[in-house]
């Protein structure tokens, strides 16, 4: 019976700690762009198929705020299960796909 219960008292990571930190701040930052991107050059520039129907269905902001309410809770539960270097892969993945991305857009390309 006890190997069916898991343990809790894990000693805690600070590098999973600051992981799950540059995560939310992916995540945020990619709500803030796409925002911006789509108040800019309208919904067309969302690249996500699945982002741009939820918009078109319920809105930038609801589809964002539910979006990204959906990862950053996928997120804190791989956390929260100790899981610190998918959440870093993801992170990784998210700043070179979402942010450096959104970020050459701003800075290279008139409105």
């Amino acid at each position: 019976m006890a190997g069916l219960v898991k343990q809790w008292e894990q000693p805690r990571s600070r590098f999973g700690d600051l992981v799950v930190v540059g995560f939310l701040l992916m995540q945020c930052l990619d709500a803030v762009f796409t925002y911006l991107g789509v108040a800019q050059w309208g919904p067309a520039i969302e690249a996500n198929p699945i982002i741009s129907s939820a918009m078109a269905a319920g809105g930038v902001v609801g589809a964002l705020g539910v979006a990204k309410g959906i990862a950053i809770g996928f997120g804190m539960l791989l956390h929260l299960h100790r899981v610190q270097t998918l959440v870093a892969l993801l992170t990784a993945i998210y700043f070179a796909l979402a942010i450096l991305p959104w970020t050459t857009l701003f800075f290279f390309t008139n409105p």
